[in-house]
């Protein structure tokens, strides 16, 4: 007589002590029958069933429902919501936190069974804030990735703590901008109350409308939401745009928007461009040539500084001369003739540090080119720099720090890297004393 393998899985299965287990083993192996089409997955369902009335410790007989409900889901059952039902009701009456524990158990579960809808209803019982909302969230998720919009904004319009409103917000933003929905992402847009959040749903949106075929009508239109948020939460949503628009590589749009803005404004926007951009001397060139007077010195500032923080890089040559070229600043020349002086180019340095007016500032331009000079193991270049500075007092202060590195790289083999700038600001004010 051939073996029964069936009747003798559900006669083992009757022997398990354990209630709990019992329960949640019989509908196991329920759902394995049905996947076998085997007739009596009934049998075991409703043993599983039985089996759980036996469970005295209600919490256990809870989770036991919930893990039956689960296989009776995935075979298809409708009496799965009914055990999803009652366990919620008997969940009812259990003390904190134990309440929002399990309830947390049966949401998460629904969600893995993707009854998204069930699992709503039954979140909002949750009282901890925290658990609520991360739960919202990931409904809210889950109605995104299935395009289910209408339903996102119902959970988004229920998450009203931080920073879970802003974090659905942005998402949802980003679903309404790749389904091209540009005025429910605007809605959702001006919804955003904090101007951390809003500068980084604008980085999302600078983002996004570069890496598609969107009109400059609609970048013009997201601006003019920045610049009318600007003036209640402050200005940083408007930079945040525009610098993500500039680091996407509209930067000629982005110039065209600095121009309605005032120059403080400008310059702190292409700061931020700077910042963004800075491993790209193109697009740096293009900024700093968009600018003029006071703000092109100042920009050309800061990008000097920044690179100067940095090791030297010949491709940036053309944007330091070039900053060079338009300048009459001596204190921007001198960060030219440093860089350049730091790339090796001693001829073209040499040309910006002739134009320093100011004796002190000339002096720490030749001593650029006299100490690099001196690194490359050029004596005599060195001193022919230092000799370049005419007054006789910064003349011979230069001298004299030049022949101390001569001799210095003498006994030790290298110049020791010191701040040439602060050791002159340190002999001014030694001499003003004087």
């Amino acid at each position: 007589m051939p073996r029964d393998i069936y009747r003798e899985a559900l006669d083992l299965a009757s022997n398990i002590r354990d209630r709990y287990l019992r329960a949640v083993t019989y509908a196991k192996i329920g759902y394995y029958f049905y996947r076998l089409k085997n007739p009596r997955y009934k049998e075991a369902f409703k043993r599983s069933f039985n089996a759980l009335e036996t469970i005295e410790n209600p919490p256990l007989m809870v989770r036991a429902m919930i893990e039956l409900g689960t296989y009776l889901a995935n075979v298809g059952a409708s009496s799965a919501s009914k055990v999803f039902q009652q366990a919620d009701e008997i969940i009812s009456d259990f003390p904190q936190p134990l309440k929002d524990e399990l309830i947390e158990v049966l949401v998460l579960r629904l969600l893995e069974l993707e009854m998204v809808d069930d699992a709503l209803f039954y979140v909002v019982d949750i009282e901890d804030n925290v658990k609520r909302n991360d739960l919202l969230l990931k409904i809210l998720r889950v109605y995104l990735k299935a395009g289910k919009m209408r339903k996102a904004r119902l959970i988004l319009e229920q998450l009203k703590d931080e920073p879970w409103h802003s974090i659905g917000s942005i998402e949802t933003i980003k679903e309404h901008l790749k389904r091209e929905e540009f005025g429910s992402a605007i809605r959702v847009l001006q919804g955003l109350k904090s101007e951390y959040w809003l500068g980084d749903a604008m980085k999302e949106v600078a983002s996004y409308l570069k890496t598609t075929d969107v009109p400059r009508a609609t970048y013009e239109k997201f601006v003019e939401i920045a610049l009318g948020m600007s003036t209640e939460n402050g200005f940083g949503i408007l930079k945040s745009l525009l610098v993500g628009l500039a680091a996407q590589g509209e930067l000629e749009f982005v110039i065209g928007v600095l121009s309605r803005l005032s120059a403080e404004q400008r310059l702190e926007i292409a700061r931020g461009i700077v910042l963004t951009v800075l491993d790209n001397e193109t697009v740096l060139e293009n900024l700093v040539g968009s600018l003029q007077g006071p703000e092109r010195e100042e920009l050309s500032r800061f990008i000097l500084d920044n690179l100067l923080e940095s090791t030297p890089d010949v491709k940036y040559r053309s944007l330091v001369e070039s900053i060079g070229e338009v300048t009459n600043d001596d204190t921007l020349l001198v960060k030219v003739v440093r860089y350049l002086s730091k790339l090796g180019d001693f001829d073209d340095a040499a040309k910006f540090a002739d134009r320093v007016r100011g004796n002190y500032l000339r002096s720490l331009a030749f001593g650029s080119i006299a100490t690099e000079r001196l690194q490359r193991r050029d004596i005599d270049g060195a001193i022919d720099a230092a000799l370049e500075v005419r007054d006789s007092r910064w003349g011979s202060w230069l001298l004299s720090e030049i022949l101390t590195k001569i001799l210095e790289l003498q006994v030790e083999g290298r110049i020791k890297e010191e701040d040439m700038e602060r050791k002159a600001e340190n002999q001014r004010a030694f001499w003003e004393k004087g």
